[in-house]
């Protein structure tokens, strides 16, 4: 018998079980299921049942292991004709837009707070990085145009690699003897080689993956996942991004129609929600709420510098080569969401015991839980105000279907929300092209299969079979008719991106 593990097991499964039943629960109220699961760590330490954990190495090792498993959900399940036209201004955000935020945050923390430069940059550098949990899960919820959704979604897949890069060199010993170009290739080089890591450990899957006769479709999910780790691995060995080597590497695996490609997007998002989970626990459980009251201001300090002021300029600053609008960089700058990726990364300098670690990592974790509640439950409203709401927006839905694999075919969702001008439109009016069709309309919770002449309605949902060769313009179709009524086409609408 082992008492020890047995009650291990016995209080990690009560955790995981309240931890998903509170997603239903936080949806319904509006609060992040992120702040759900800090909470619970925090109710499980030693301010709660009194567990008493400090293993800030462990929780660092940890940390990492699920954010390679975030980052791969998300390069996974984006699709790459809806990242594409967004590459540019997401790299620009993980870059130049990285640099603003932290010159910016530095520069307000070391006036308003007093603190030497090293740990201000080290301020700024931590919380430059939006969390990839908590942006995939908030706006996967959100109606809202597929450019704006992919491009904040691509800029916290990429922009990880290069703030880990800067919090490890601002944290090493003597980093701050150097001067300030001194790292510049070196950055450069992990980031290219990171990448280009990814290209080819993407590249080595797809041809693997499609001429493996596997024996069992269980074996792919897991052989998709462990590409996207040794990415990361040989990433890391090459002294290169891992970060940056598993985005590139689940983005091309994502894209690439491999077989029974449902099931490994279904397993790679079951496993992203495991990782969020247990890293949300672990970092509430590393806290200690009784000096937590300490870090209140500089956390609201530290916040608003960078809400305020760091968020709007690097997007700003990022934007102008490209052709985003005034409201749509606003609603970049409010949605650029803080998660667990800050609260790993202050660990950094908490390991390598980096003088006033201790109390960036309090700050940081307080910030987080503040302005996460602040800003994900605005982000709906937010995007009605500015204009930006997209109300008739094509979902995929994941399911393990040998046929729709078979005719390289998706089966999609779309709900018509109150002002869609779907509802009232015939289903023959949609206009869809070949090789689309609604198959199942749900109303007022019964489903029918519709005919040519059935008038849809609003609140209606629909499931459309969709080939991938016209699953784009099925999405610009619904837009159009969405946006302009049946004779959309006629008034010039044609569902592609606003401002584009």
């Amino acid at each position: 018998m082992t008492p020890g593990l047995d009650l291990a097991l016995l209080l990690g499964a009560a955790v995981l079980l309240v931890a998903v039943g509170a997603v239903r629960f936080s949806t319904r109220l509006g609060v992040p299921s992120l702040l759900v699961y800090l909470a619970l760590g925090v109710a499980i330490g030693e301010a709660g049942l009194g567990i008493r954990f400090d293993n800030v190495e462990l929780t660092r090792m940890l940390g990492f292991c699920a954010l390679i498993v975030i980052i791969a959900e998300g390069g996974l399940s984006a699709r790459w004709s809806t990242l594409r036209p967004v590459l540019g201004l997401a790299a620009a955000l993980s870059t130049v837009g990285v640099v603003v935020s932290i010159l910016v945050v530095g520069v307000a923390v070391h006036l308003l707070l007093g603190l030497d430069w090293r740990l201000a940059l080290l301020y700024g550098a931590v919380l430059s990085s939006t969390d990839a949990a908590a942006v995939f899960a908030t706006l996967r919820r959100l109606r809202l145009p597929p450019r704006l959704v992919a491009t904040l979604e691509a800029e916290s897949g990429m922009n990880d690699a290069p703030v880990v890069i800067v919090v490890v060199l601002l944290s090493r010993p003597g980093a701050a003897g150097h001067p300030w170009w001194y790292e510049i290739p070196l950055v450069g080089y992990e980031l290219g080689v990171g990448a280009a890591v990814g290209v080819a450990a993407g590249i080595a899957g797809r041809y693997a993956l499609r001429r493996a006769a596997l024996p069992s479709a269980g074996l792919y999910p897991i052989a998709v996942v462990g590409f996207t780790v040794l990415a990361y691995a040989a990433g890391a060995v090459l002294h290169a991004s891992g970060f940056l080597a598993v985005y590139v590497a689940g983005v091309l695996l994502g894209n690439a129609r491999l077989p029974h490609r449902q099931a490994i997007l279904g397993f790679a998002d079951g496993l992203a929600w495991l990782a969020q989970i247990g890293l949300f626990v672990l970092l509430g459980l590393l806290a200690s709420p009784t000096r937590l009251d300490a870090a209140v201001l500089p956390a609201v300090v530290a916040g608003l510098a960078l809400v305020l002021a760091a968020r709007p300029l690097s997007v700003a600053v990022s934007a102008l080569p490209f052709r985003f609008g005034p409201r749509e960089q606003a609603f970049l700058s409010w949605a650029g969401l803080r998660g667990a990726v800050p609260i790993v990364l202050a660990t950094i300098p908490l390991s390598q015991r980096v003088p006033g670690a201790d109390r960036l990592f309090d700050a940081v974790f307080v910030l987080v839980v503040i302005f996460t509640l602040l800003q994900a439950g605005t982000l709906a409203p937010v995007a009605r105000r500015l204009g930006v709401t997209a109300p008739a927006e094509a979902a995929e839905i994941r399911v393990e279907t040998a046929p729709l694999e078979r005719m390289r075919a998706d089966l999609l969702q779309v709900e018509v929300p109150p002002g869609s001008r779907i509802g009232g439109v015939h289903v023959d009016e949609l206009r869809l092209p070949v090789g689309a069709s609604v198959t199942l309309v749900l109303r007022d919770g019964a489903g029918f299969v519709p005919g040519p002449d059935t008038r849809l309605k609003v609140g209606d949902s629909l499931l459309i079979v969709a080939t991938a060769e016209v699953r784009d313009e099925v999405e610009r179709r619904l837009r159009a008719v969405s946006r302009r009524g049946r004779l959309a086409r006629w008034f010039g609408e044609y569902g592609e991106d606003r401002d584009a």
